[in-house]
């Protein structure tokens, strides 16, 4: 029977984080690259990607950084060269990068509508079949953690197009698992409830008042933590999870669906 310490390791894998920079996905690189994984990130800003890999790089750890539109099916085979070319070949695959903001559906315009499902829920797609390709050629399985949200379990008012994305999230992970389940791929979602990141307090609940309400909808009466991702996502990248796929792990600290849209209508319309 192997350790807990075994159980858990992700030494010497090689992982992909897109949205790397900053957040969740910087979260994610400092953990990755500090338990001995070999780590790319990427992102549309170099700004942000050079300061992380560079603070990783100066602690003696192996990250490589590359820019990345997640929609650019160029950009997404070029980042994955860039894992095989750095580190030889791909183990794991973050797919993290997303973006949104608030919009009643009856403002939304096409365009927005599709920008956000391109990079949402097309990039996801994009990322998955390109590293997936390269998983497959290497013949020894891999891992693609994809992020979805709990706006895409529960829905979210004001946005909708965020929500319907996230949410066809969930269903591809699905599929994938089923698809890719021959070849040793673990295809798997982490969908996470409002979690502490500046990206999000700013976007989402830029009100003290706001964040209360948020954070008295959660029965565990806080915010979550962007550690409180990480570990779910280094459980899913190791030996302890190799009968989980297909799996949504929903981390809201049981946020109560319905308080949680009453309020962010509040916040919305205040």
């Amino acid at each position: 029977m192997p350790s807990a310490n075994d159980l858990f390791d992700v030494r010497d894998k090689v992982v992909l984080i897109t949205g790397g920079g900053t957040g969740i996905g910087r979260g994610m690189a400092e953990g990755f690259a500090r338990r001995g994984a070999r780590v790319v990130i990427a992102s549309r800003s170099e700004d942000h990607l050079r300061p992380v890999a560079e603070s990783l790089q100066a602690e003696g750890l192996q990250v490589a950084w590359q820019v990345l539109d997640v929609r650019k099916a160029d950009d997404v085979q070029r980042v994955v060269g860039l894992a095989l070319e750095r580190f030889g070949r791909l183990d794991v695959l973050i797919n993290n990068a997303a973006a949104s903001f608030a919009c009643p559906v009856e403002r939304l315009s096409l365009n927005a509508w599709s920008t956000i499902v391109a990079i949402d829920l097309t990039g996801v797609f994009l990322m998955a079949k390109v590293a997936g390709e390269a998983m497959i050629r290497q013949g020894q399985g891999g891992r693609i953690i994809n992020i979805s949200s709990t706006a895409g379990v529960f829905g979210l008012p004001h946005f909708a197009h965020y929500a319907s994305a996230k949410a066809g999230v969930i269903v591809f992970t699905r599929t994938l698992a089923m698809e890719w389940a021959h070849h040793g791929i673990l295809v798997n979602c982490v969908a996470p409830g409002p979690i502490e990141t500046p990206g999000a307090t700013d976007a989402t609940w830029p009100t003290e008042d706001l964040r209360r309400r948020i954070r008295d909808s959660v029965a565990l009466r806080r915010l979550g933590t962007v550690e409180e991702i990480l570990g779910p996502c280094l459980f899913l990248s190791s030996r302890a999870s190799g009968f989980v796929t297909g799996q949504t792990l929903v981390v809201d600290g049981c946020t109560v669906a319905t308080a949680i849209h009453n309020e962010t209508e509040a916040g919305r319309t205040a």
